[in-house]
């Protein structure tokens, strides 16, 4: 795995272990370094250097050795770095091209946003394993594209394409194939426009609304408006639009 700066606010993540980029106890020690360091970024791209390949899940011939407590403390293992993605404060963008199966499709779908080539391909065939989606899948993927589309492609494991993808939502952007890392890198220089805790609290609340009843999710949004106003960045943006140039956010 290697890390680098792409500019100075967004941190390219490139996963690197041939052939397929499972996620083996060296990789997922790779992400949560990767992590640590990505809390003085304000967006994150997560990306593969392996062709084919965006990462293809859990170390399978790892798991076939374990009993059920090392299949237990590697599965904890896996969820809590995917998991510590979803909850960071830096957007985090995944850019797929290949395939992006099982706990890899995990990954992607716990980065904010997910940007995908036109030949990539995502699947969560875990029921073909006699197993189900254990790292966040089973949950985020039916708050992304419904019930009914998230259990079509969990109980059958089928492969859905790059355009099916797009369409329902699985993915936010749709790019050429082989252009998905520049699409992100385009999608961050974007996002570094806007005010950083502004979009923390977006997402915060976004998410609060898919999971929560209305009333809540209202007066976290109130809540949260009012908070930005008195310690965020708002009096920049206000001056910004006064004086017709582009705010400088941190």
């Amino acid at each position: 795995m290697t890390r680098s700066w792409a500019e100075p606010r967004v941190l390219l993540v490139e996963l690197d272990s041939a052939p397929v980029n499972a996620l083996s106890r060296q990789t997922l020690a790779g992400l949560e370094s990767a992590l640590v360091e990505a809390a003085a970024a304000r967006v994150v791209v997560i990306c593969s250097r392996v062709s084919g390949y965006f990462a293809a899940g859990g170390d399978l011939k790892l798991m076939a050795a374990l009993d059920l407590a090392g299949f237990e403390r590697y599965g904890d293992s896996l969820r809590k770095i995917i998991d510590s993605l979803s909850e960071a404060t830096p957007i985090s963008i995944a850019a797929v091209e290949g395939k992006a199966l099982g706990g890899g499709l995990e990954l992607a779908l716990a980065c904010t946003m997910r940007v995908a080539g036109g030949q990539a391909e995502f699947q969560l065939p875990e029921a073909r394993l006699g197993l189900i989606p254990g790292a966040g899948g089973a949950q985020r993927l039916p708050q992304l594209i419904g019930r009914g589309r998230a259990l079509d492609m969990m109980l059958t494991g089928r492969t859905v394409g790059a355009a099916e993808a797009y369409r329902t939502g699985l993915v936010d952007r749709l790019t050429e194939p082989g252009q998905a890392q520049a699409e992100a890198l385009i999608l961050a220089r974007e996002l570094l426009r806007s005010s950083g805790p502004a979009q923390a609290s977006i997402v915060h609340v976004v998410d609060a609304a898919l999971t929560r009843p209305w009333a809540d999710s209202a007066q976290l949004a109130r809540s949260e408006s009012s908070r930005l106003f008195e310690y965020g960045e708002v009096r920049e943006g206000f001056a910004a639009f006064t004086e017709r140039r582009r705010p400088d956010f941190v």
